[in-house]
């Protein structure tokens, strides 16, 4: 009989789309702003997912009754459902550990939970208090940010995953646990620390690997060709560009006399920045009001190589699409390009992804006039 844990942070990711560069202590902002359950659907479509490729018998499935388990099993679920704990009203981080602590006394064989950093750091740091740090765990990706290696790369992935294992076709090996300064992160710093590390099923294809810190001290002068070549060819007086988050781009932008943000989303038209960290809304916003041509640039995250999906939940679908995935740039250093061999796609709508698995490859800005193709991996 394999006994697996379930976990849900309901507050997880509630942040993304309205940029509020992560959860922590910001649900009931969120919500009032109108922010829409994440980190549970994700669960569920991992759940609705697994049923349909695992055949397994004698699992058993140990939970919360409510918002942190139950609410996002499936009605038509076939597998025994095992509830040790109550979640039915708001929660906070004194329940994830009342329930991981419940979970291990429930004699669980591995744990997988929604949610993003700052839920993997509480699981972990429980796990260690209650002498259990090598129990395997596996992240469903529901954060706004998510650099640790415990994560699938998307709810199907993590389906895999579990399944496999189960299997016994997956050992499990160590991971990095990292986290942000949420507080600094806001600020518009970029702060990861390394806090522990924990067990998770060892899959290079299913699972996302920990976020790279990309050295670009040697890259300045690549970096200002790269920026020399967006402003001869992107920089007109009718294109809109909204630009992505990271660290690049930033760099990419104070070359072309833009005040653009590390953390979060910019929009120039011409020579003329006109929005700063912007949300969802605003996004859409400033599209509808634009009649001339628009282009996304964006720079994929180190080490993991989302493009989409990964620090930048306020390029939902919706804006996506009012884009158009053909006016999607990328812009790769030859310092990251050592580590990001595709670019990975996490949007959260299915339609939109069998789209980018049609276009296959894109391209993208790696130099002054220099290009090249990379694959795209939907997850």
């Amino acid at each position: 009989m394999t006994r697996i844990g379930v976990l849900v942070n309901p507050d997880a990711g509630l942040g993304g789309k309205l940029g509020l560069k992560g959860s922590d202590g910001q649900a009931d902002i969120a919500r009032s702003m109108g922010a829409e359950d994440r980190s549970g659907p994700r669960m569920e479509k991992m759940l609705i997912y697994f049923s349909s490729i695992d055949r397994t018998e004698n699992i058993e499935w140990v939970t919360s009754d409510g918002r942190m388990g139950s609410d996002w099993f499936p009605n038509n679920f076939s597998d025994k459902v095992e509830s040790i704990h109550s979640s039915k009203g708001k929660t906070s981080a004194s329940d994830t550990s009342d329930l991981v602590k419940q979970l291990l006394e429930s004699k669980i064989d591995i744990l997988i939970y929604g949610g993003g950093d700052g839920t993997t750091r509480d699981i972990v740091s429980n796990l260690q208090e209650n002498n259990c740090p090598e129990l395997p765990i596996i992240g469903v990706p529901s954060g706004v940010k998510m650099h640790s290696g415990c994560f699938a790369t998307s709810p199907k992935a993590a389906a895999e995953v579990l399944s496999s294992w189960i299997r016994g076709d997956l050992l499990v090996s160590n991971t990095e646990v990292l986290d942000l300064d949420e507080e600094k992160y806001r600020q518009g710093k970029w702060i990861v620390k390394l806090y522990a590390e924990a067990n998770t099923p060892n899959s290079p294809k299913w699972m996302q690997g920990s976020k790279e810190l990309i050295q670009t001290d040697s890259e300045e002068e690549i970096i200002q060709g790269i920026s020399e070549h967006i402003f001869e060819s992107l920089v007109e007086e009718d294109r809109m560009i909204i630009w992505g988050s990271g660290g690049t781009l930033r760099t990419i932008g104070k070359m072309l006399s833009f005040n653009l943000t590390t953390l979060g989303i910019d929009v120039t038209v011409g020579k003329s920045q006109i929005a700063t960290d912007v949300n969802e809304q605003q996004i859409t916003q400033q599209i509808q009001s634009h009649s001339g041509t628009i282009s996304l640039l964006l720079s994929p995250m180190g080490g993991q190589g989302f493009l989409i999906g990964r620090g930048n939940l306020q390029l939902s679908p919706k804006v996506i699409r009012m884009i158009g995935i053909e006016n999607i740039i990328g812009i790769v250093t030859p310092s990251k390009l050592l580590s990001v061999r595709k670019l990975r796609i996490d949007s959260g709508d299915d339609e939109l992804d069998i789209e980018f698995s049609e276009l296959k490859y894109m391209k993208v800005i790696q130099g002054y006039r220099t290009t090249r193709i990379l694959p795209i991996e939907v997850t």
